[in-house]
């Protein structure tokens, strides 16, 4: 079983880049993000994300909107940012608060600046091939494992089990491209899929990402499989010193010894998804210069 080092292949993407803008001249590519309110988990993802930038020699800029904020003012936040030519990418930190609609905020980002991925235009491109647009994070980071771990999916069976818009949906389209690395034959399993076992021993790369703890066990893969496991949920631990340890959506100590090539959690795809982030503003970047 081999291990795919989400933190190496990501260290090295981040090498690439730094590298890169190193040889921009002029000024160098600009992200905004976009934090509403105090959610934990969201000041620690900007944090990491502010930190990679300057890592890179990108310039961030932090933008703090209240809790409290409005989304005619959020809107209006975004348009400043999309209409501003020294900002090439946005991203606005999810989860929003409850009255805002998460969707709609997504939208309202320029398709031009949208470094996230989830507008609706850049998700269409994924379907159509374009590749000016721009593929949402975290699915561009599990097909930048796989090519890094020499895994082509021309001819084989993936099997995605979740249909989000964040990873299940884009990386099913991914996989499906006509182009080098991708080709494969794509099953997307979900909450309303029958007989699931059946199908996800069908695999030959299961990309797992349901958002519950180890649901992927070890009778429901077959011998050999890559799989990439995309959950990171928490559960109580009292040795810890934090109270909880974080596994993903696949049963690792029982699957792993089955599987040919897995992703760990942490330290899988979650680094790939700040690299990713970052590749597309510097790709942002590029696309606004060029004009």
């Amino acid at each position: 079983m081999e291990l795919i080092d989400g933190n190496q292949i990501a260290s090295a993407i981040i090498a690439e880049l730094k590298a890169e803008v190193a040889n921009l001249k002029g000024r160098k590519p600009c992200i905004a993000l976009v934090r509403v309110g105090n959610d934990p988990a969201s000041l620690s993802y900007v944090a990491k994300k502010e930190k990679t930038a300057a890592e890179i020699g990108l310039t961030s800029r932090i933008i703090l909107p209240p809790e409290t904020v409005t989304q005619d003012e959020l809107f209006a936040l975004l348009d400043q940012l999309n209409a501003d030519p020294a900002v090439d990418g946005i991203l606005v930190q999810s989860p929003l608060p409850k009255h805002i609609n998460e969707v709609a905020v997504f939208r309202r980002v320029s398709p031009t600046k949208d470094v996230d991925g989830f507008n609706t235009l850049n998700l269409g491109k994924i379907a159509q091939e374009d590749e000016t647009g721009f593929v949402a994070c975290t699915p561009a980071g599990i097909m930048e494992l796989l090519k890094r771990s020499n895994v082509d999916l021309k001819g084989k069976h993936v099997v995605v089990v979740g249909r989000s818009l964040i990873v299940g949906k884009p990386v099913a389209l991914l996989a499906l491209q006509k182009k080098a690395g991708a080709n494969g034959t794509v099953t997307v399993c979900h909450s309303a899929t029958a007989n699931l076992p059946a199908i996800t021993r069908l695999a030959d790369v299961l990309i797992a990402a349901i958002g519950r703890p180890e649901f992927v066990t070890a009778d429901m893969v077959k011998p050999g499989v890559v799989i990439i496991d995309v959950g990171i949920n928490r559960l109580p631990d009292a040795t810890k010193k934090s109270g909880f340890r974080l596994v993903g959506d696949v049963q690792f100590p029982t699957v792993s010894k089955l599987a040919s090539k897995i992703t760990p959690v942490p330290g899988g795809v979650g680094p790939m998804t700040v690299a990713m982030l970052m590749q597309n503003t510097v790709k942002a970047y590029r696309l606004q210069t060029a004009h």
